[in-house]
């Protein structure tokens, strides 16, 4: 059940009289037996950092030379932000300048934790591993980890290796969300656990990298939809700016590819996010949060209005639970 806070209600109640662009929707996508709830708005890939480098300083796993972005993109810059354009919540994913030490993160579920939930990053290739992932579940209320293997091209073995099914099994006790930034020739090892771990959530980020100009694009991207039979798995349509072959906004060409996911997935496991918070979108080169809400609520032509109300945030709300203290959802 969705939390209803003051921007909530609003919604609900232009929905009511005929005046609000969003109509009321059930997360479930059917009547529920309380009635119709209006579908939040949630940003699931949001990476902040404080600029506070005393306190929260970059430790870059793989690039100890990394220089601190000119413009922080704070928590607070990302509450403005997402109550400027009617975001209820966010999924907070540690970025990797900041490595295994999730300690913002955890600082900013504890100051907002009605509109946060957190992704950290532990080292996947770590002993303890399993241990850390309980950590940060269980004494800083964090929902899940990331893991990137598209930082380990040619050495990751450790994404399907003995070693690491302490940390699923661990991540089935904790009803943890595993969040792959990964490529698609990475596939084939992650299915393997998926297939062994059934009770995981699992989310694919940005089409898996899916590379548009090489001659196998297509076969590459039937690894990623063959994960669509796995129903713990969902995938993210995010960062289209990234797979175009042209780079021009809406990125029609990605289009295509966005309706294989849209049918191999459904409208039921797809997410939406950006990145990162106000001033530093345009930093690091990324849309306007304006035109990142316009893509999916007009561009896309094949969305029908369920389908935005589900991809922009009932998905994640059921997901992430967000508006209930009880974590992830289970599959």
């Amino acid at each position: 059940m969705i939390e209803w806070t003051r921007r909530s209600f609003l919604r609900w109640a232009g929905a009511v009289a005929g005046v609000s662009t969003r109509s009321a929707f059930s997360l479930s996508g059917t009547q529920s037996a309380g009635g119709r709830g209006v579908a939040p708005i949630v940003d699931t890939h949001m990476h902040v950092w404080s600029n506070n480098l005393a306190r929260f300083p970059f430790s870059h796993p793989y690039n100890p030379g990394f220089k601190p972005q000119p413009i922080a993109g704070t928590a607070e810059m990302l509450l403005q932000e997402m109550d400027q354009y009617g975001i209820d919540y966010a999924v907070l994913v540690q970025p990797i300048w900041l490595g295994w030490n999730n300690s913002y993160l955890a600082e900013c579920i504890k100051t907002w934790p009605r509109r946060f939930r957190a992704h950290g990053l532990i080292d996947p290739q770590g002993p303890d591993r399993a241990d850390k992932l309980e950590y940060w579940m269980r004494r800083h209320g964090f929902s899940g980890m990331r893991f990137s293997p598209i930082y380990y091209e040619g050495r990751e073995d450790w994404l399907d290796a003995e070693s690491s099914v302490p940390l699923w099994r661990k991540a089935e006790e904790l009803h943890a969300v595993f969040n792959f930034f990964i490529t698609t020739h990475q596939l084939p090892r992650l299915e393997n656990m998926v297939r062994r771990f059934p009770a995981v959530n699992v989310v694919i980020d940005h089409f898996a990298r899916v590379n548009l100009r090489r001659p196998d694009a297509a076969v590459e991207f039937e690894k990623l939809l063959k994960l669509a039979s796995y129903p713990n798995v969902w995938a993210k349509v995010t960062e289209l700016q990234i797979i175009s072959t042209t780079a021009e906004y809406p990125f029609r060409d990605t289009f295509p590819w966005v309706k294989r996911l849209y049918d191999a997935f459904g409208p039921d496991r797809l997410l939406w996010g950006t990145g990162f918070p106000g001033a530093a979108r345009a930093q690091d080169g990324r849309l306007p949060l304006e035109k990142e809400l316009r893509l999916m609520r007009t561009e896309i032509p094949f969305f029908t209005h369920d389908d935005r109300q589900k991809i922009l945030g009932a998905n994640a709300a059921r997901l992430w639970e967000f508006g209930s203290s009880k974590g992830a959802l289970k599959p």
